[in-house]
């Protein structure tokens, strides 16, 4: 698909689809969602570049998604969006310029471009050029990114909740159980989502960050004849935001570590729980089976067998050679 825009009265306006793939004049920005080979041939041939295909993306290095050829400048970073079933998804995302006009190539569909398209439909005070709208979108990507990090730390606070009880009682008596009814295989399995979605995250914001800082180099270059001053503030402030946004993944990719540790380290706690019951049990019926094999002997000379009392005797000697232990066990905080 060949989505055109153009711009009017500092508006971004979206020219209409045409049947045969074609660039109109006063174009701004070409946006190519998966598009077709006939569509690439008639942006190539308006503006005289190669435009990598999806093949060529897949196999671009990262050290090689940042050139120029033929006049234009190819940039290449990798987008995160949530799928329908909210899983990440990662895909390169190309940004093209040439004679100041944007040309972006994608195949999956980051919510940032229509969020972006949708806000510049009104009135911008931000320049509407191909530059303009490559620093815009960028923003836009950036916010997006910031609010999935909001999204999975307030996922990450949640399990922490649940992981180490912070509820309380009112009125400062000590909590009750407060993993009661957690599923610990399931916080296990949250935890490494986000585990997953955060280091996803985290890998592209580094490859905008390399984006931004090619940008800024070519700016840097250009100097006054086609970028202004006030588009190389926003290069600046972009860059420090994402060095911000990186630094705050990488906080959570610690907190998701220290997480999994947590709850892999309750399992391990309740499982030697359940042994220890399963010990003490063993320890407390030990005597009173031996009591019951001794007295369970039909030996002819057993004086026992001829008491009036011996069978309750047996009995209440089974009984205390059980409580004993357990209350030793008490005693001492094993139980």
């Amino acid at each position: 698909m060949l989505n055109a825009y153009g711009t009017a009265n500092g508006c971004l306006t979206e020219f209409p689809a045409t049947a045969a793939p074609a660039v109109p004049p006063d174009t701004v920005w070409l946006d190519l969602v998966e598009p077709t080979a006939e569509e690439e041939a008639a942006v190539e041939a308006a503006l005289g570049i190669d435009i990598p295909t999806r093949e060529e993306l897949a196999e671009i290095e990262a050290s090689s998604r940042l050139y120029q050829e033929d006049g234009a400048a190819f940039m290449t970073a990798n987008l995160i969006r949530r799928g329908d079933n909210d899983q990440p998804e990662s895909s390169p995302v190309t940004f093209i310029i040439k004679d100041n006009i944007l040309i972006t190539i994608r195949y999956h569909h980051p919510q940032a471009f229509p969020v972006y398209v949708k806000r510049a439909m009104k009135p911008q005070t931000t320049a509407m050029t191909g530059w303009g709208i490559l620093i815009s979108l960028l923003e836009a990507v950036v916010d997006r990114a910031a609010d999935h990090l909001e999204r999975a730390a307030l996922i990450v606070d949640d399990t922490s909740k649940k992981t180490f009880g912070a509820k309380r009682a009112l009125s400062g008596v000590h909590k009750q159980n407060p993993r009661r009814g957690v599923n610990l295989q399931q916080l296990i399995e949250n935890i490494g989502e986000e585990g997953d979605f955060v280091s996803k995250m985290r890998e592209s914001l580094v490859s905008i960050g390399r984006l931004v800082a090619f940008m800024q180099a070519i700016s840097d270059q250009m100097r006054e004849s086609k970028q202004t001053k006030e588009n190389r503030a926003r290069i600046k402030i972009l860059q420090r935001d994402i060095v911000s946004l990186t630094d705050h993944a990488t906080f959570l990719s610690g907190k998701i570590s220290f997480l999994l540790d947590a709850v892999l380290g309750l399992i391990s706690i309740e499982q030697n729980g359940i042994i220890k019951i399963f010990s003490v049990a063993a320890v407390v019926f030990l005597p009173p089976t031996l009591v019951a094999s001794i007295y369970g002997m039909n030996f002819e000379f057993m004086p026992e067998l001829h008491w009036r009392i011996g069978y309750p005797f047996a009995l209440l000697l089974m009984v205390v050679s059980a409580i004993l232990p357990f209350y030793y066990f008490k005693r001492k905080g094993w139980l």
